[in-house]
C-alpha cells in the first residue's frame, strides 16, 4: 500500500472577508502554483502573523475558505509563543489566536491556530483497494534513503472523492526523516 509523502510547510487559509481586510476590498488571489490536492494551489500573497513572542511570514492557500485558519508546525508555534494544538485541518474550535497582518489592514481571530495532524487524503477507490475507512488511524514507514528510516504513527485517513492520494507531514516531522522532495510510504494499517 504506498502513497507519496509530502511536506506541508506553514500556511494559511482565509475567507473572502478576511482577505479584503488585509489587502483590499478589491484585491484577487494571485495563483503562484497549483497544489497536489485539486482545485488547492499557493497564492504570491503573505500574510504576516503575529504572536506573543515573534512573527512568522505565511503563504496563503487558495481557495478562500469558510473560516480561517493558520497552520504551523509546533517549531513555529513555539517561535511565536503560541501553543498550537495538532489538529485535524478545519477542527479549530478552542485552539488559539493570533494577530494577521496584510498590507492593508491587520486583524486579530480568537481561535484557528494548528499544527495539522498528519493524515492521508485518500480517494474512495484507494480507501477501498486498500481495504481503508475515513478517519481511520494507520502508520505510514518512509525510508527516503537518507538512514533515518521512520515510522509516523497516528496517521488519520481523509477519505474524499475531491482528493488525491497523498500523506502530508509538517516540516518538523519531514526534518525528523530528512526527508527532502516527495518521497514514497507504505501504509500499515
Amino acid at each position: 500500500m504506498k502513497v507519496i509523502v509530502e511536506t506541508s510547510a506553514r500556511h494559511i487559509h482565509v475567507t473572502k472577508e478576511t482577505f479584503a481586510a488585509l489587502f483590499g476590498a478589491d484585491a484577487e488571489l494571485t495563483k503562484k502554483k497549483d497544489l497536489s490536492q485539486p482545485g488547492q494551489f499557493a497564492c504570491a500573497e503573505k500574510i504576516t502573523v503575529v504572536g506573543p513572542k515573534g512573527q512568522l511570514a505565511m503563504s496563503i492557500l487558495g481557495p478562500f475558505r469558510n473560516a480561517d485558519q493558520v497552520e504551523v508546525s509546533l517549531t513555529d508555534a513555539r517561535k511565536i509563543g503560541i501553543a498550537a494544538p495538532i489538529r485535524e485541518s478545519g477542527d479549530i474550535a478552542g485552539t488559539p489566536g493570533c494577530k494577521r497582518v496584510g498590507p492593508e489592514g491587520e486583524l486579530d481571530i480568537e481561535c484557528g491556530v494548528i499544527a495539522a495532524k498528519r493524515h492521508v487524503h485518500l480517494t474512495p477507490e484507494d480507501a477501498e483497494k486498500f481495504g481503508l475507512k475515513d478517519k481511520q488511524l494507520v502508520s505510514v514507514e518512509v525510508d527516503p534513503g537518507t538512514g533515518r528510516k521512520l515510522v509516523f504513527g497516528d496517521v488519520v485517513c481523509r477519505v474524499r472523492a475531491d482528493f488525491a492520494t497523498a500523506m502530508h507531514i509538517d516540516t518538523d516531522e519531514a526534518n525528523a526523516a530528512a526527508i527532502s522532495g516527495v518521497v514514497d510510504g507504505v501504509i500499515i494499517p
